[in-house]
């Protein structure tokens, strides 16, 4: 029997309109200090109104040494309440739900490097260029701490949820991974010491926002890179985050690029979908899965067939924040991204994020009616 994608799900209590998740995106219109502006409202008022049941924010830093890009929002101080309000408002005014996404991007940050700033390293890395340094045991607790204030500032600010971002290659991610993390101390080394970050900052949340307030990861469960963390691993620690108190995984990438187009030069299809199955069968909590999912018939299949709970998506609302409305009206036709990335191409500028066809097509239309 299949499974109505449109009907509601709950996440513990929390409960959605349906299975579709707007996996967090990175849009770059945050001011300078991180605060939310006139342009991230309406890019929420549009999502919340598009019919998706979850909407999870662009990343926001918990400390300022943990910015990853310009544009990036702030969760760092209580001087940015009351924008992330103001997304929560409009958000539930579309009937969505919305959780914040909280990030520390370690050595990561493209943000540091441009500034000339010195990043926090789990290990010094000689081959990496950029200035960075290593933490010591007191910066790893600091940043514990941070993790858990920006949850709490979530709370407060009315999200119906917090997400880690433990994915493509940020601070989390290089805990995890043996590529980044070569520490001989309790926070690296064996793989129970190498997920100890993950679990002190789940422990230390759930202390501040109680075991009530749903908890959320984007999970790099194995890098895609030779002898980086893998499968197996990556799985175990979904085990034990789920055991502390995780309430849903969505699963995405680790350190490294996986292959999102064929050899015929065509986009994959759901290609982190068996990676998603594994942590399924290993965990009870809701699972999500992001990654080439365009057409509802792929959407259907892989809830049917139990490999996923939830359905989450990032480029296809970027170029149509309302494909799951017109999913549910009945319009089938696949998601009108084509997964050229070109969305990203604005990086590094002051630029809010949009989608580059529709850019191409209206400077074409511009062209032509000159």
């Amino acid at each position: 029997m299949s499974i109505d994608l449109f009907a509601p799900y709950s996440i513990g209590r929390l409960e959605l309109r349906n299975r579709f998740v707007r996996s967090a995106t990175w849009d770059a219109t945050a001011d300078s200090s991180g605060a939310v502006t006139d342009t991230s409202v309406a890019l929420y008022r549009e999502l919340g109104r598009g019919g998706v049941g979850l909407i999870v924010s662009g990343y926001a830093f918990v400390s300022p040494l943990g910015q990853a890009a310009d544009g990036q929002y702030g969760v760092h101080s209580d001087d940015m309440l009351p924008g992330l309000r103001r997304l929560v408002r409009v958000a539930h005014q579309g009937g969505a739900r919305i959780a914040l996404q909280i990030v520390h991007a370690g050595i990561s940050s493209n943000y540091l490097r441009r500034m000339g700033m010195t990043a926090l390293a789990v290990s010094s890395l000689p081959e990496i260029s950029r200035p960075h340094q290593e933490m010591t045991g007191e910066d790893i607790e600091i940043i514990i701490a941070d993790f858990a204030a920006a949850a709490l500032r979530a709370r407060e600010a009315g999200f119906d949820a917090v997400q880690l971002h433990g994915a493509h290659g940020y601070l989390m991610s290089q805990f995890m991974s043996p590529l980044f993390n070569l520490r001989a101390d309790k926070w690296g080394g064996s793989r129970e010491n190498r997920r100890r970050f993950h679990l002190e900052v789940i422990r230390k949340i759930r202390r501040a926002v109680g075991a009530d307030f749903p908890l959320m990861i984007k999970f790099g469960v194995q890098d895609d890179k030779e002898e980086g963390l893998s499968l197996g691993e990556g799985v175990e620690t979904a085990q034990r985050m789920a055991a502390e108190g995780i309430d849903a995984i969505e699963v995405s990438a680790g350190v490294g690029r996986a292959i999102q187009i064929t050899r015929d030069g065509d986009p994959k299809q759901a290609y982190f979908r068996e990676r998603a199955a594994a942590v399924k069968r290993a965990v009870a909590v809701p699972v999500m899965v992001v990654g080439g999912i365009r057409r509802l018939e792929m959407a259907q299949s892989i809830v049917d067939s139990g490999d996923a709970d939830l359905i989450s998506l990032c480029r296809p609302f970027i170029r149509e924040p309302g494909l799951v409305a017109r999913w549910q009206r009945g319009g089938e036709d696949p998601a009108r991204c084509i997964s050229c990335s070109q969305c990203m191409a604005i990086v590094g500028k002051s630029e809010p994020l949009e989608c580059g066809q529709e850019r191409r097509l209206r400077e074409e239309a511009g062209n032509e009616s000159k």
